[in-house]
């Protein structure tokens, strides 16, 4: 028997992650038998039997907004009869998001892979040396890799939960799978409120050496000589590097503050917002994901070089002289430019047999 309208079940509110597992089941569902759920509500023994309430409930469905009624119990989305847009964010989910989604992030390995083949890694043409300029303090570099990690992180777990259930559950199982799933889900919402954390501290260590400056344009129209053998002069941080920051600052922020909206209920969103955030939250960490691999591409295999200042904080002066010309000459002109000897005094290490104390300038 269907409760009467305004009147309540006592049925206790769905924790967040038997919402979550009630969803995945009910998408699997309504996309692997829908031929059967059909047959199941109009025939009977192979009996045509109408449904009665079939006319009103297809009269409501077809109603442009969510439509209201009339309830004693107190709630952000009580009231509502029915949600339609909830039927529209489901078909975007499966029948726009994860097969576009998979075809950006497909088509982008597939042009770095081809990119590579074609260009192949971009040496330094004078050669790597044993002379070096400061680059990244140890303070600079932990919260560059606190910010990947955490990213890379999400990634994949998020990843896990938008195309696992067609790419993993197959071969996987579904033991397997739900176990994996579930901890994806988890660890998502666990560590997904770091990343906003992280953006701060990389937004207020780095943003004074992004601002665009005189120059970022000639060095964005020619390709920042990765297109061609022309070097190209930037300064500290390029025309690529400085939109690298700018997107992870803007993008993330609205990973951020959708991702809040979908771990944490209680600012008053209904249902149809926590489909926006939905919405937003995958598009957008979609786009980032895209952009993040062609930065690590560019920061490992694709640059020689190019890994160097955040590994050990040091760069090396031909290739700064190739790829940062201007902020080059300002050391050499201020003379920064460090030995091995040097370096390895600063960092601590071990010179012609005797240990140094003298620890990494932090400046």
């Amino acid at each position: 028997m269907r409760p009467l309208p305004g009147t309540s079940t006592g049925v206790p509110p769905f924790s967040l992650a038997g919402g979550m597992m009630l969803l995945l089941i009910t998408l699997l569902v309504l996309v692997t038998m829908p031929q059967a759920m059909a047959q199941a509500e109009t025939e009977q023994n192979g009996i045509q039997v109408p449904n009665p309430s079939a006319e009103l409930w297809r009269s409501v469905r077809q109603r442009e907004g969510a439509l209201p009624g009339r309830t004693q119990v107190q709630g952000v989305d009580s009231a509502m009869l029915i949600n339609p847009y909830g039927e529209r964010w489901r078909n975007f989910r499966m029948k726009e998001l994860i097969p576009y989604g998979g075809y950006a992030l497909g088509g982008m390995l597939l042009l770095l892979l081809l990119f590579y083949l074609v260009r192949g890694k971009i040496r330094v043409n004078a050669g790597l040396g044993d002379r070096k300029l400061f680059r990244y303090t140890l303070y600079e570099r932990t919260i560059h890799w606190f910010t990947a990690c955490t990213f890379l992180f999400l990634a994949l777990t998020g990843l896990i939960l938008l195309f696992g259930r067609s790419l993993l559950l197959p071969w996987m199982g579904p033991e397997l799978f739900s176990l994996l799933a579930s901890a994806s889900k988890e660890g998502h919402n666990l560590f997904g409120p770091l990343f906003g954390v992280a953006l701060l501290l990389v937004f207020f260590r780095f943003v004074r050496r992004n601002i665009y400056q005189k120059g970022d344009l000639t060095w964005l129209l020619k390709g920042g000589g990765i297109i061609g053998k022309g070097h190209v002069p930037s300064h500290f941080f390029n025309m690529g590097e400085k939109s690298m920051f700018w997107i992870l600052v803007l993008v993330g922020s609205v990973i951020v503050g959708s991702g809040l909206i979908l771990v944490f209920p209680l600012f008053g969103q209904g249902r149809i917002s926590m489909e926006l955030a939905h919405v937003s939250h995958a598009v957008t960490t979609l786009l980032m994901i895209v952009v993040i691999l062609g930065h690590i591409y560019i920061g490992s295999v694709g640059m020689e070089g190019a890994l160097d200042g955040m590994t050990t904080g040091y760069c090396d002066l031909n290739w700064a002289r190739e790829h940062h010309a201007e902020w080059a000459e300002r050391c050499e002109a201020d003379g920064d430019v460090l030995d091995a000897d040097e370096v390895s005094q600063r960092r601590g290490e071990t010179v012609s047999g005797a240990a140094v104390s003298t620890r990494e300038s932090s400046a």
